[in-house]
């Protein structure tokens, strides 16, 4: 785009933000897609600059402080989106840096179809967290369990599969092979047993605070309502997506977690593949894992609504391909519940709040 003397800032049409730690990097064009604005300015002055700067419309890219700086816009008057990096991408120019990035999100953010991602608000960003540092934990407390089995098994010790079976074993198996462990690997493992008992504490905690959250937040009281989705899954959606309003349809959720087929279609034929697997992968995991739990009872199918359907799906399908299956159809009700405040309750053969 050509560019022109930096006085005309007043008819700036879209600006791009390249947003750092310290710094951000603002393009501007005007409606003509000249550039009439090209500026490097400290976080601090992020608002003091904006103020002087016309109303109108402001892209950033998916990236952390984004949505605190698409609310902090908002409440000044401008039109902010968050744009995913992919769509992004195709719109730089050039060499990699922070100016050609700050173009590229400002041409991306002029174009009227692009997909956005939807502002977030802080209890569903504090929700977010929690979930993120719960995550963290259980794969802490996973690598910490593993590894004291690696090093009961230098010993020549071996424990049967399972984390409940360790820890209960765990201070008798110290104890009766005293003299088989040495004193510094004895120390060694009790320090990983109270580094796993803390981390369990604060999983427990943290669960116990979500679960909390989802009894008195109507609309996770609502989603949870849907077999086999609990205070994990409900709250993790409503912290997500909010009340869905970025999706026109539930297959439109269902597509953004990857729980669709890989598309590579050309000439008029199409190819489907593999599960997508694109968008938020930790929702995407436990609606496969809520929809596994189905799937070990699928003589309770009519009871929650989903019989003949269900039937139909693990006659025709292996088993992993009917957790996706029926994990799509689980987001795709989640999605309708949110949307119109509906509960999922079942009426004869009929589900009422399923797509």
């Amino acid at each position: 785009m050509k560019s022109r003397k930096p006085e005309d800032v007043g008819e700036v049409r879209v600006i791009g933000i390249d947003i750092g730690k310290d710094t951000f990097h603002l393009v501007g064009f005007d409606h003509t897609g000249h550039r009439v604005l090209r500026k490097k300015i400290k976080r601090l002055a992020l608002k003091a600059t904006f103020e002087t700067l016309p109303r109108c419309i402001v892209g950033m890219e998916a990236c952390m402080s984004a949505h605190f700086v698409s609310r902090m816009l908002r409440e000044l008057g401008f039109e902010p989106r968050i744009i995913p990096a992919i769509y992004v991408k195709p719109f730089n120019k050039g060499q990699k840096n922070d100016y050609n990035d700050a173009e590229a999100i400002a041409e991306a953010a002029m174009r009227p179809n692009l997909r956005t991602v939807t502002e977030k608000s802080q209890d569903q960003l504090d929700l977010q967290a929690m979930h993120r540092v719960r995550s963290r934990l259980v794969a802490r407390r996973t690598a910490t369990i593993n590894q004291i089995r690696a090093f009961l098994i230098e010993q020549g010790i071996t424990v049967r599969a399972g984390q409940h079976r360790l820890q209960s074993s765990f201070e008798a198996i110290l104890e009766n092979r005293r003299d088989e462990i040495s004193s510094r690997m004895r120390s060694t493992l009790l320090g990983l047993y109270g580094d796993w008992l803390w981390v369990d504490e604060r999983i427990k905690a943290l669960s116990s605070e979500i679960e909390e959250i989802s009894r008195s937040e109507e609309n996770s009281a609502n989603v949870m309502t849907i077999p086999g989705i609990g205070p994990l899954i409900s709250t993790a959606i409503v912290a997500a997506i909010g009340k869905g309003e970025v999706f026109d349809r539930g297959r439109d959720f269902a597509a953004w977690l990857g729980l669709v087929p890989r598309q590579f279609s050309t000439g008029g034929r199409t190819i489907l593949g593999r599960i997508s697997k694109r968008g938020n992968s930790y929702l995407r995991m436990l609606l496969v894992q809520a929809a596994n739990v189905i799937l070990m009872r699928p003589h309770r199918g009519d009871a929650i609504g989903l019989g003949p359907w269900l039937r139909g799906i693990v006659s025709r399908m292996p088993h992993n391909k009917a957790a996706v299956a029926l994990a799509n159809k689980l987001a795709r009700i989640a999605w309708s519940i949110l949307r119109h405040g509906k509960k999922y309750t079942v009426v004869g053969d009929e589900t009422l709040g399923a797509i």
